[in-house]
């Protein structure tokens, strides 16, 4: 994903799978505890009003809104934790697994345990103020 976009810009913008489908809208951004950088996106979908949480990277912000590079059904089937929390370290090895993606530092095949950093979402997307809630960085 692009790094210099702000990762409020995002929130209330339509996402798409890689076929153009609509997907749903983003609700919140979640970022990486250690850099900061975006990392998540939990979508509203239409799936029952779910979240399905979209990894950013390799994402794409476009101008009709956020382009994932997966399927709907992937999408679809992605691990439900709720919005408005921290993810913890599992959590995000659970995403990463589902989307077949490498861990973040890890020289194999991605079969390498987390840090014991886990992700936030981004400023002014939730409720709470303490690190690693949502509503900071972490």
């Amino acid at each position: 994903m692009q790094t210099d976009i702000d990762p409020r810009s995002l929130i209330g913008r339509k996402a798409f799978d890689r076929d153009g489908a609509k997907i749903g809208t983003v609700d919140e951004v979640y970022l990486d505890d250690a850099t900061g950088e975006p990392e998540w996106a939990a979508v509203r979908t239409g799936f029952f009003g779910r979240d399905a949480f979209v990894p950013l990277e390799p994402s794409r912000v476009e101008d009709e809104g956020l382009r994932v590079p997966y399927e709907r059904a992937l999408i679809k089937e992605a691990p439900g934790f709720g919005v408005g929390r921290h993810l913890s370290p599992a959590q995000e090895l659970q995403l990463y697994h589902h989307y077949g993606l490498r861990l973040p530092g890890s020289t194999g095949s991605g079969d390498g345990e987390p840090s014991g950093e886990g992700t936030g979402s981004a400023p002014g997307a939730g409720s709470g103020a303490g690190p690693g809630s949502p509503g900071s960085p972490g």
